[in-house]
């Protein structure tokens, strides 16, 4: 009786199966919410422009949706490491929507003068800066989300949420000091990053050798 070739060298077993395992195809759950994100938010900047802008009853419904799109943002991640539904247009499209998200809100806060003009700037600079910044070093590695990062985000959606909704009086002055916060953990998250990302280029640059002559290394 032959021996079994997969029983005398386990790899064999491992090898075969990551053969046959299915290849994550593009229209799965975590995808779609990541899409629907993005649908949601030029509904959400309509229904905060709706009224002139400061209706009570459309800023209600405009944090509605706001906070729906937020939910979307952290369920998709779990559902797409949880079921194995990791996919190259998810990792493009989640960062877009995120920033498409924060940026049409905070855009609009601005434009209705909710919101200080610098503040949409400082966080939009850091939060297009970091995304161009993970694909620049992409090569060389995935920055992967630190706990400042996901503190970053929590604080941004927060604080965005409490100045969509119609507070006045001691609730709208709290909600600067969220927003203080926020912008703080950004700006903190962001130098974190770009350092991370220096060091993951000059261990991806290390590790590939010296670069031929007369091609820039």
């Amino acid at each position: 009786m032959a021996a079994d070739p997969a029983a005398a060298d386990p790899a064999a077993v491992v090898t075969a199966a990551a053969a046959v395992r299915p290849t994550v195809g593009v229209v799965n759950v975590a995808n779609g919410l990541t899409v629907a994100r993005l649908f949601l938010v030029p509904g959400f900047v309509a229904l905060l422009l709706a009224g002139g802008g400061h209706s009570a009853h459309w800023r209600v419904a405009a944090w509605g949706v706001f906070a729906v799109a937020a939910l979307t943002d952290r369920v998709d991640g779990q559902l797409a490491r949880s079921r194995g539904l990791v996919t190259s247009f998810g990792k493009l499209a989640d960062p877009i929507a995120d920033k498409a998200l924060t940026g049409g809100a905070l855009l609009t806060l601005s434009g209705l003068g909710d919101l200080p003009w610098w503040v949409t700037v400082v966080v939009l600079t850091r939060e297009i800066g970091v995304t161009a910044l993970r694909f620049v070093v992409l090569r060389h590695g995935v920055i992967a989300a630190s706990r400042g990062g996901k503190l970053k985000t929590l604080l941004q959606g927060v604080a965005i949420g409490l100045y969509v909704l119609p507070f006045s009086g001691p609730l709208a002055t709290a909600r600067w000091g969220v927003m203080a916060a926020a912008v703080a953990v950004t700006l903190v998250t962001g130098l974190d990053y770009v350092g991370r990302a220096a060091r993951l280029r000059r261990t991806g640059l290390a590790a590939a050798g010296p670069a031929p002559d007369g091609l820039p290394s």
